[in-house]
């Protein structure tokens, strides 16, 4: 039994499957659909807690896995969890790890007990079981956490894939009956690759646990971006509609139109700033390389409708020196002005389906 949790839709699309709703969790609201920023080492990269408020985030991310490692759940729990370790207020959402272990696959073994890996930060061996992803996400104390599953590559057989979905469910119901605290929203992850009977299979069986909330996992691992959709589109509306929905690892605006349009609520990508860290900004859906020459004396503003921190202060020619420069500066302004591009896109879309204007105002990025 979770405590402190609703999710409340407010407007339907009358074309899609869009929806506007609100999430509440313990330490806040979020107002969806919301891109969510990744932190994966409990903290956004380059960007601190205030610069995150500044740019419109409600919720962020991070990691078990890595948090694990360093400095370790123990800690953490010690400063009184990730809100206080991390400095930041509001909502938090914690990945099981599975995606980063399974991505380990020369150094890890499966089986159904769990994962055994070894650790490519000191080579020790360690093993990590449902059960154990969910004491170490209790410790970590975020807002939402998410079972442990395992998550196939693309492309994989269909029998890999049937094994790899069949264990993500049993390991589910192990993760449900670890979890000890009911001010943390567990939610469970749809997997079953590129195969559309497999995904709806896995989202019924889902369905039926009455979760919190629900995640489809396993996508963005290398296939296609019309397979994500179609795994999107037949997956999303077999999920519960009372229930926040999560597409894990996604944060394009194409595919974060057509999956909202789906009836997706939630996003999470790391791509905001690991493109400012190699010196490419997001502006209104393409990406500049701020290193080429034509910045050089660019004294404009990156982009004169972005209300961030970046673009008010900076020009171009300016961002493009400190790259340049390897000034660390670069990554952070790069960084604040790629989140707040990302959030806005999903903050207008909100906007759009609440006057339901959502396919006259975003149809462009919902063609494939």
């Amino acid at each position: 039994m979770t405590v402190g949790f609703s999710f409340e839709c407010q407007a339907h699309c009358s074309q899609t499957a869009a929806r506007a709703g609100v999430f509440v969790t313990p330490h806040g609201a979020i107002a969806t659909p919301r891109f969510m920023p990744v932190g994966t080492l409990a903290n956004v990269k380059t960007v601190t807690p205030e610069q995150l408020q500044a740019a419109g985030a409600q919720m962020v991310l991070a990691n078990t896995y890595h948090l694990h490692l360093q400095p370790g759940e123990d800690i953490v729990a010690k400063a009184g969890g990730l809100h206080q370790f991390m400095g930041w207020k509001q909502p938090i959402l914690t990945d099981s790890g599975g995606f980063q272990v399974f991505s380990l696959s020369e150094i890890r073994s499966i089986a159904e007990e769990g994962v055994t890996f070894r650790s490519p930060r000191d080579g020790q061996m360690i093993h990590l079981s449902p059960e154990r992803s969910i004491q170490i996400q209790n410790a970590l104390g975020a807002d939402v956490i998410m079972a442990f599953d395992e998550c196939p590559p693309y492309p994989a057989t269909r029998e890999a894939v049937v094994e790899a979905t069949n264990r993500t469910f049993r390991w589910l119901k192990r993760c449900m009956a670890a979890h000890e605290r009911s001010d943390q929203a567990l939610f469970g992850i749809v997997q079953g690759g590129v195969y559309p009977e497999l995904r709806q299979k896995a989202a019924q069986e889902l369905a039926t646990l009455d979760l919190p909330g629900y995640a489809i996992g396993g996508v963005s691992v290398g296939e296609p971006p019309e397979l994500i959709e179609m795994i999107v589109r037949a997956t999303t509306p077999l999920l519960p509609t009372d229930k926040p929905r999560y597409l894990m690892g996604v944060g394009t605006y194409r595919e974060m139109a057509q999956s909202i349009a789906a009836g997706i609520d939630l996003f999470d990508c790391v791509i905001p700033t690991r493109l400012a860290r190699h010196g490419s900004a997001l502006v209104q859906g393409d990406r500049w390389n701020l290193k080429n020459a034509r910045y050089r004396e660019d004294f404009t503003p990156l982009d004169s409708d972005c209300p961030c921190y970046t673009c008010q202060t900076f020009t171009r020619a300016y961002l493009s020196h400190l790259l340049r420069s390897q000034e660390l500066l670069a990554y952070t302004l790069l960084s604040i002005h790629n989140i707040t591009e990302l959030i806005r896109f999903t903050q207008r879309i909100r906007e759009s389906i609440l006057s339901d204007r959502f396919v006259e105002e975003f149809g462009e990025w919902l063609k494939q």
